[in-house]
């Protein structure tokens, strides 16, 4: 069973009461940020208090680190701390190629690495970074490739879909995870349920979310829903039954069901089964 990646909640690390909080919260991964959430003048009691927090159980939860750039005064610092913290990956900003992974590999040997897609460059260089040897997932940033892009917001995501789609290719393309951009809006459901579904729709993962109360919304859209689970059992069923005929396809409410579609049947239980053990 793969983990599932249906919700990814941004922690800051400066907030010790918010990473407690987080140890209860439904959310299938949690990035505990060292960046943009923490203040310049507070990143060093940042490393401190999430050293501390992480020596406390989070369950089934991923739990990964947003360090600062290297390119900055802290990121080295970050870096050297999470080689020691126990953790499941390392989430690294502003990635424009495989070298910025290189650097930080180099510095945590053992850690899986995950990619912010959030520059122009690095929507460009999307095939190159899933590549990666170390690389296990990747993070849409899309507030960030907005700026650089100059685009305006719209409901439909217009400006955001060349580089939501190279990501999501170059992602399928090397097998791993990919979770689409926060929705800022935070007590907006009905835009927040919209945008889930779309990211759904278009393959994603998962969603990286700014606020608890996003949590129940991603993670419904995120999961095969019952009629989804059912129709992959009949799939499966029928397909094997057919097989059994020696016959190469089967029917399945008036559709043909051939290898491929069996093959995202099984996902799809495979991956309903993931989220059940999430909550037990």
């Amino acid at each position: 069973m793969a983990r599932p990646y249906r919700s990814v909640l941004y922690i800051p690390a400066a907030n010790a009461r918010a990473m407690d909080k987080a140890r209860g919260l439904p959310a299938d991964a949690i990035i505990f940020d060292l960046e943009d959430a923490v203040a310049p003048d507070a990143k060093a009691a940042a490393r401190d208090a999430l050293a501390q927090a992480l020596t406390q159980d989070y369950g089934p939860r991923a739990r990964i680190v947003r360090i600062n750039a290297l390119s900055t005064e802290w990121g080295a610092d970050d870096a050297r701390a999470c080689a020691g913290l126990a953790i499941d990956a390392v989430l690294i900003p502003k990635v424009d190629g495989p070298d910025d992974l290189d650097r930080v590999a180099k510095m945590i040997p053992d850690t899986p690495l995950w990619a912010m897609m959030e520059t122009p460059l690095g929507m460009l260089n999307a095939a190159a970074i899933a590549a990666h040897p170390r690389l296990a997932g990747m993070v849409m940033g899309t507030n960030d490739l907005a700026k650089d892009l100059g685009s305006r917001f719209r409901a439909d995501r217009l400006p955001m879909m060349a580089g939501l789609g190279l990501c999501l290719l170059a992602a399928k393309a090397h097998g791993v995870v990919i979770v689409d951009g926060v929705f800022n809006a935070f007590k907006d459901e009905d835009g927040l349920r919209a945008e889930c579904d779309q990211g759904r729709d278009m393959g994603f993962d998962g969603k990286t979310l700014i606020h608890p109360a996003q949590l129940e919304i991603a993670n419904a859209a995120f999961a095969p829903t019952e009629e989804e689970v059912a129709l992959a059992r009949r799939q499966i069923e029928a397909f094997d039954a057919a097989t059994a005929e020696g016959k190469g396809v089967a029917v399945v409410d008036g559709r043909i069901v051939e290898n491929l579609h069996v093959a995202t049947a099984r996902q799809t239980l495979d991956r309903a089964q993931a989220i059940a053990a999430m909550a037990q």
